[in-house]
């Protein structure tokens, strides 16, 4: 059947009168039985035969039409087709004249009401058609355009008769001008409903290329990244201390990359739709045993307990994608563990069968963390939220990895869903349902040993070089035994602190200075860099701008007003924004210069010899030309 896109104007009009016709047929009945006591019961029913047989003749006139075969039909059947338009609307109208000779001038009134609602319907079941509206539309206002007439005949006065043919005049008007901003509304419609289908196609088109594009990327990326960990470890088995330690910097940025990388690619596949779940007969007892295991000694070292509840319950033969449900596992309880300082992480288990054989299974992951308020849980679940109440934003990531696991826990026709209030933890939920396994040979569910790595490595406490803090002097040490500071200073090595929440970024800058013997301290927060500054004196300070809970501007902002021993300490912004913006707003917090991202040792070790020098940003240039 022709859209209405595509029929013409004519044959749309037609099918939207079809559509209308069971409206059509109650309103000519309602019509002659609630005037019956003007009219007559057999006059009302002798009617009401007759509208109906006419409609009758309407369906098989425009019948080729209405069935959507054609859009036009032959000359002597479109004749009749129009003719038909009009005796429909004349027999409807008849009706006024007969409530008039009948009931006198009340009859009138009645008439009038009759033939407003017909021209009404002519309005609104006339669609793009000029010819339709004209046909079925004109018999009523011709009725109308008699009641002044009739009205003289009754002998109403003129000024009445007058009053009343002006009001028909604009009555018609205003008709006419509805039908036209219907239409513009209408063109309107479509013409959006047109743009929105080829911003659909060409959006789908787009993801298509872009999910090539990134299949091709993730599969060319994955090769170096393979052989920079491949590599990095091999170099750390057979390297002494300081290689070993930069190629461990080595094998965990490869980890991160492939981490990101997985959930870039997981996070594409499942906006394209294209995203799958397999269906494997695996161990279900054995997969959840050997996930618990890979966290014990990550959650042991932070000094957190892990707990299991009703493992009892669980089946063990199970049909279902065990790789994916190790991947949700693995997300949620790196979270508990990630945003856990103190207590447990639990992982409940409970399940039951139901109707044929199928395992319904409930997995929570409760921690004993701090709690999320209504909102940040209202947009928990969003990818790349960075709010400012977001929970991304204070601890920092991506996002990505809970967006995921709750698609993915959907691909298996279950739901992953969340609890939590401030100051009571959070408590992550997973339902799913198992089908029972086809057979007894079971997938193997342990992982691989770079799973394992992947694990250990995102929870893997700091291992910065040796921190070396000057002990401030006690209170109660006469001045008189302090030696200068210039003796103090005097083959001194310089003391620099780095702030930064990424592990590998902190470590990246120790194994670029370490070799000029500059010993360095670590901070992976403002907090503890505020700490860190009250404890000790620094000659630099290399501060991360974007940060969780406290980022590098406001921890410099609140250093300078300090007023404690670092106070005046150049502060060097790490930062990947270099924007003229960007650097300005570093400057007004009272950083002294910058060293863009990624960090490369020209670009480190020129920032510290620009800040020996005794030069500032501010100082050299304009904020732009730094940028530049």
């Amino acid at each position: 059947m022709p859209t209405t896109s595509d029929a013409s104007p004519w044959a749309t009009a037609v099918r939207q009168r079809r559509k209308a016709l069971l409206q059509r047929l109650g309103m000519g009945a309602a019509a002659a039985f609630v005037f019956s006591p003007v009219l007559t019961w057999d006059f009302a029913a002798l009617w009401v035969a007759g509208y109906f047989v006419v409609q009758l003749l309407d369906l098989w006139v425009f019948g080729p039409v209405n069935s959507g075969k054609v859009d036009r039909m032959g000359p002597v059947r479109m004749l009749a087709a129009n003719v038909m338009l009009v005796a429909n609307a004349l027999y409807f109208g008849s009706l006024s004249v007969a409530l008039w000779f009948t009931g006198g001038p009340m009859g009138g009134i009645c008439a009038a009401m009759l033939l407003s609602s017909g021209a009404i319907y002519a309005v609104v079941n006339a669609p793009r058609s000029n010819l339709v509206l004209a046909l079925s539309i004109a018999p009523q206002f011709l009725y109308l355009a008699a009641t002044p007439f009739f009205m003289l005949a009754w002998g109403a006065p003129p000024a009445f008769c007058t009053a009343v043919a002006t009001g028909i005049a604009v009555f018609i008007t205003y008709c006419l001008s509805v039908w036209r901003q219907m239409e513009r509304a209408r063109n309107a419609e479509a013409a959006a409903r047109l743009e929105a289908d080829r911003k659909r196609v060409e959006a789908e088109a787009a993801m298509n290329s872009r999910s090539a594009f990134l299949a091709a990327v993730g599969h060319d990326l994955r090769t170096p990244i393979g052989a920079i960990m491949s590599g990095a470890m091999e170099i750390e088995r057979a390297a002494d201390g300081a290689s070993r330690s930069q190629a461990r910097l080595i094998a965990d940025a490869g980890l991160m990359m492939k981490a990101l990388l997985d959930d870039l690619l997981d996070h594409a596949k499942l906006e394209a739709g294209r995203m799958t779940v397999d269906a494997v007969d695996f161990d279900l007892r054995a997969l959840t045993a050997q996930t618990l295991k890979l966290w014990q000694q990550p959650v042991r070292a932070k000094g957190l307990s892990l707990r299991l509840e009703g493992a009892a319950s669980l089946p063990r033969a199970v049909r279902g994608d065990p790789m994916r449900l190790r991947q949700i596992l693995n997300n949620l309880i790196s979270n508990a563990v990630k945003f856990t300082q103190t207590g447990s992480v639990t992982l409940r288990l409970s399940a039951w069968e139901e109707d044929g054989g199928l395992h319904s299974v409930v997995f929570e992951i409760a921690d004993t963390g701090p709690g999320m308020t209504a909102e940040q849980v209202a947009r928990l679940f969003t990818p790349f939220d960075q709010t400012a109440d977001g929970v991304q934003a204070r601890h920092g990531g991506t996002g990505l990895g809970l967006a995921i696991s709750r698609e993915l826990v959907g691909l298996m026709g279950g739901r992953l869903t969340v609890r939590s209030r401030p100051g009571e933890g959070a408590a992550f939920t997973v339902a799913v349902t198992f089908a029972p396994a086809a057979s007894d040979v079971l997938a193997p569910a342990a992982p691989d040993e770079t799973g394992r790595r992947v694990v250990a490595q995102a929870l893997k406490a700091p291992a910065p070089a040796e921190p070396v803090v000057a002990a401030a002097p006690a209170a109660d040490e006469p001045a008189a035994d302090e030696p200068p500071p210039e003796a103090e200073d005097e083959g001194r090595a310089m003391k620099v602190l780095v702030v930064d929440d990424h592990d590998i970024n902190r470590r990246a800058v120790q194994l670029i200075l370490a070799p000029l013997g500059v010993e360095v301290t670590t901070a992976e927060d403002g907090m503890a860099a505020l700490r860190a500054c009250d404890q000790g004196e620094f000659d630099m300070i290399f501060m991360d701008v974007r940060m969780p809970e406290l980022d590098g501007r406001e921890t410099t902002r609140r250093l300078r007003a300090s007023g404690g021993p670092n106070a005046r300490v150049p502060v060097i912004a790490v930062t990947a924004d270099t924007s003229p913006e960007d650097i300005e707003a570093c400057l007004a917090a009272g950083m002294s210069y910058f060293v863009p991202k990624p960090i490369t040792p020209p670009a480190l070790l020129g920032a510290v010899q620009h800040v020996l020098s005794g030069l500032s940003a501010e100082a050299e240039a304009p904020a732009e030309t730094v940028a530049a």
